[in-house]
């Protein structure tokens, strides 16, 4: 999905922190929320559409999807993923 080089070098543009791949009960979870209509992105914006992947910020708390192989990494654009699971 993501080149490996380009996974390590990037990372959160808010913290700098670095940033994982989810696995794929975490894309399943926000995607079903998604399907619900119960996911806003930091923006506020209601997310419409499911994502093909997603990467995580280290502590855990947004999630930065990934749309046609392309990582989002836009700060209005993470999705905040405290309240979508326990994890």
């Amino acid at each position: 999905m993501i080149d490996r080089d380009l996974l390590d070098i990037l990372a959160c543009p808010e913290n700098k922190t670095p940033v994982k791949l989810a696995d794929q009960p975490l894309i399943d979870t926000i995607n079903s929320a998604i399907a619900k209509g119960e996911v806003e992105n930091r923006g506020g914006q209601k997310v419409e559409q499911p994502i093909d992947g997603g990467l995580v910020r280290e502590d855990r708390v947004f999630l930065y999807p990934i749309q046609d192989s392309i990582p989002i990494m836009l700060i209005d654009e993470a999705i905040p993923i405290k309240n979508l699971t326990s994890q």
